[in-house]
């Protein structure tokens, strides 16, 4: 197990970081912010589309935050070159985002309603949390670089901030996730990810706890443990151990795309063992890797994400598991999300499921197909 010690402080606008390391009392969370940043930027507001039933973040603050090229704000503070994080080194940081979608507020924010608001404008603040996870003080690594044992500490990070979340009471579900890759819009190079605590349960989430629960109720057992039996003897499987299967689902939409279970039941990082935490970064790696081999000389662009159930209801049919997908469809080119499935939801796989998979199977150390 790799050990795990968490030391809190503050930024000059009152924003927390957390520094997450192996090694107990570093004294990081000591070092002042230096910097003058006037006050906190807090999100906007939520206004509800009750043509599609889902809440939407306007938060016109985040036209503001970096881009490249800029000097950049998750390396360590050097002399005079301050940035986001005081200290002179650390293994993983987590802190409030700047320019937040979510929250911003000094304190929780108010719940969104549970049922949907009468008329066809309603809006209210913003509330939730938006942070940063930084994954090395190396700004010139990729996760994909790093050790099993900092995947995993890496991993403790979005366990302890799933269960912080959770529990600060205007927040209804947990979302870690990185984008690599400028073809996915990245303005920071630095090896980072991000941590959306949403006030409201996602849309998406609703729909798997909709298919979820229908399919409880038709055959008396769960959709997610019949996928993995499913998958596991199918032709999609790219890496498997003791506790995880990584696949390519059966009727994937994007030209890759990976879905990583437990194989236990778990709702979310925070019910996690130290054993399958142990399991996952290694495995992990090693799909990176092959994305990474699948056409020589181009790292895949991508967006992972950690599926979470909600913190409040429908939690008993949620199921933690791991998303990753790519927009790259061949050497030299993307899917651009056109018509069909930005306006319609009408999804199109270029490549055939059974085909990307495989492009993954046969990656090999020594290059790809």
């Amino acid at each position: 197990m790799t050990a795990f010690h968490m030391e809190s402080g503050s930024l000059a606008d009152g924003r927390q970081i957390l520094y997450f390391s192996t090694e107990p009392e570093t004294g990081r969370a000591g070092h002042a912010d230096k910097r003058d940043l006037g006050d906190r930027v807090s999100a906007g507001e939520l206004r509800y589309d009750v043509l599609r039933d889902e809440w939407v973040a306007v938060s016109a603050g985040r036209s503001g935050r970096p881009n490249l090229p800029v000097a950049c704000p998750l390396c360590p503070s050097d002399g005079e070159e301050l940035t986001e994080v005081p200290a002179p080194d650390y293994e993983v940081a987590v802190f409030e985002n700047r320019f937040p979608s979510f929250g911003g507020f000094a304190e929780p924010g108010p719940p969104v309603p549970a049922e949907a608001p009468e008329g066809l404008e309603t809006a209210m603040p913003a509330s939730g949390r938006c942070e940063v996870v930084v994954f090395s003080d190396d700004h010139d690594s990729s996760l994909v670089d790093l050790s099993p044992e900092r995947v995993a500490l890496i991993v403790r990070a979005l366990a302890q901030r799933t269960a912080e979340l959770s529990a600060r009471g205007d927040i209804a579900q947990v979302f870690p996730f990185e984008n690599r890759g400028v073809e996915i819009g990245v303005t920071l190079h630095h090896p980072h990810g991000q941590i959306y605590g949403y006030p409201y349960v996602t849309p998406q989430t609703r729909k798997y706890l909709a298919a979820a629960e229908r399919h409880r109720e038709t055959t008396g057992r769960d959709l997610f443990d019949d996928i993995i039996e499913s998958e596991s003897r199918g032709p999609r499987v790219i890496a498997e151990n003791d506790h995880w299967i990584a696949f390519t689902p059966y009727a994937a939409r994007w030209p890759f795309e990976v879905q990583i279970y437990p194989k236990e039941r778990f709702a979310d990082l925070a019910e996690l063992p130290d054993a399958f935490i142990d399991a996952f970064a290694p495995l992990y790696l090693d799909v990176l890797r092959r994305c990474d081999r699948a056409f020589p000389g181009e790292p895949m662009p991508y967006m992972a994400g950690w599926h979470q159930a909600p913190v409040g209801e429908g939690r008993e049919l949620g199921r933690l598991r791991l998303e990753l997908v790519s927009i790259r469809r061949g050497a030299g080119r993307v899917k651009f999300l056109a018509s069909s499935e930005s306006v319609m939801g009408g999804w199109v796989h270029d490549l055939g499921p059974e085909t990307s998979a495989e492009l993954l199977q046969k990656s090999s150390l020594k290059g790809a197909l």
